[in-house]
């Protein structure tokens, strides 16, 4: 099977390159032929996160190119955790883990191809960890890791005062075995990761070449990060799932809708398949009109549609045009509305009251008085209609999806009520 040999080219140009143990040797070889290679997921969460997308992503960057993934979700790794510098984490259950294992494998799944020349494997390394004994673990994968080297890790380093124990320090033995397994059974000669892992990820190649004498590749993606240098994948919600069912898909829009100025040519080549013009033209307009908001339009559509699908992103294109004038609010799916409005501002009432109480009780206006003056100005509306009475009551035929009321202050200021 032939391969695009410009992909590392593009890799560089979108900014995918942090690290790289031979990075002229890693081009040639990708230049060379097809190359298996593979990135891991720890389950110790119920869905995978904005961090996780970028690695998602590059390994079907790496597939389109002719290259063959193996896409690792660590059923053993997972009942340890990496160790983090905030401290030591919380174990889940056998159970919980295995839980997490199916559900994140069900969130890569869409992203690469089973099939063909260069088809994806998933695998899990609890396959191969569960029946290694404790002296075989000792002997053959423990024998090649000086402690030292393991105690100058800058997470192990910062963990030393408040302590760190035997389980988190040994997780780098364990994520390079998985490595050295891959490479004897599948030939696999690459692995990939975010450059937090990059300790691990050298780990593997280092194991290799003492336990096989063989050569081996990795490189790390950077870190995605604000403008102040802090993470993005927390909000005040929690972290940017991609699970449905923790962040809803609307939610998920308006986060890279509303992503600075700043960040926005670097998030559109990490997290998008735009060719390299087209990004280039959407900087153009950035630059030229940035109020119009061109590259963060692009942005949350296709990467919305990468994670939730094409019919996702135009149900959350209808919601916003209609929740501000521009569409049939009934029309609407009640969940996306539902979500919309939460994100909004929403208030729960057992039933309606007046157009008066409905403002204040949503929030959109102070008091009763300001609700009036903002009625008397034409500034109120219900589902998209002007009201001009103060005492008006919705009926019953208001309600959208049978429980929502959409309340508007001026142009922009929005606001739902659900009733029941």
């Amino acid at each position: 099977m032939s391969v695009d040999p410009n992909l590392m080219d593009d890799l560089e140009w979108r900014g995918l390159l942090a690290n790289s143990t031979d990075l002229d040797a890693l081009r040639a070889e990708l230049a060379e032929g097809p190359v298996k290679f593979y990135v891991g997921f720890d389950p110790t969460a119920p869905s995978l996160h904005l961090g996780n997308l970028v690695q998602i992503l590059t390994a079907k960057r790496l597939q389109d190119a002719g290259h063959t993934p193996y896409a690792l979700v660590g059923g053993a790794t997972g009942m340890i955790g990496d160790p983090k510098e905030s401290g030591e984490r919380t174990l889940n259950s056998l159970d919980t883990v295995k839980d997490w294992v199916r559900r994140v494998q069900s969130q890569i799944e869409p992203f690469l191809s089973f099939e063909g020349d260069n088809a994806a494997t998933m695998v899990n390394n609890y396959d191969w960890t569960a029946p290694l004994s404790t002296i075989d673990f000792l002997r053959d994968i423990g024998k090649h890791f000086p402690v030292n080297r393991m105690l100058a890790r800058d997470v192990v380093k910062s963990r030393l005062e408040q302590g760190i124990s035997f389980t988190e320090f040994a997780y780098v033995l364990l994520q390079s075995m998985d490595f050295l397994e891959l490479y004897k059974q599948h030939g696999v000669k690459l692995q990939f990761g975010g450059s937090d892992q990059w300790g691990n990820l050298t780990g593997g190649v280092e194991l290799i070449r003492r336990a096989e004498g063989g050569k081996a590749h990795a490189f790390s993606t950077p870190l995605v990060t604000k403008s102040d240098g802090t993470k993005y994948g927390k909000t005040e919600g929690g972290a940017l799932w991609l699970d449905p069912e923790l962040m809803s898909p609307w939610a998920f829009y308006q986060f890279w809708l509303n992503v600075e100025d700043v960040k926005v040519g670097e998030l559109l080549r990490i997290f998008t398949f735009l060719t390299r013009e087209e990004i280039e033209d959407l900087d153009a307009q950035m630059a030229e009109k940035p109020f119009l908001r061109a590259g963060q339009k692009a942005l949350a559509e296709h990467v919305t549609t990468l994670v939730h699908g094409r019919g996702e992103t135009e149900k959350i294109k209808a919601a916003a045009a209609a929740l501000f004038g521009g569409g049939d609010l009934h029309a609407l799916s009640v969940p996306t509305l539902a979500a919309a409005l939460g994100e909004a501002g929403a208030a729960k009432l057992e039933k309606p009251g007046t157009i008066v109480e409905l403002l204040v009780a949503s929030g959109l206006s102070k008091s009763n008085g300001e609700a009036r003056r903002t009625i008397s100005e034409g500034g109120a509306y219900l589902n998209n209609e002007r009201v001009e009475d103060p005492d008006f009551v919705p009926a019953e035929s208001d309600l959208i999806g049978g429980s929502w009321l959409v309340l508007r202050r001026g142009k922009k200021n929005l606001a739902g009520i659900e009733i029941g």
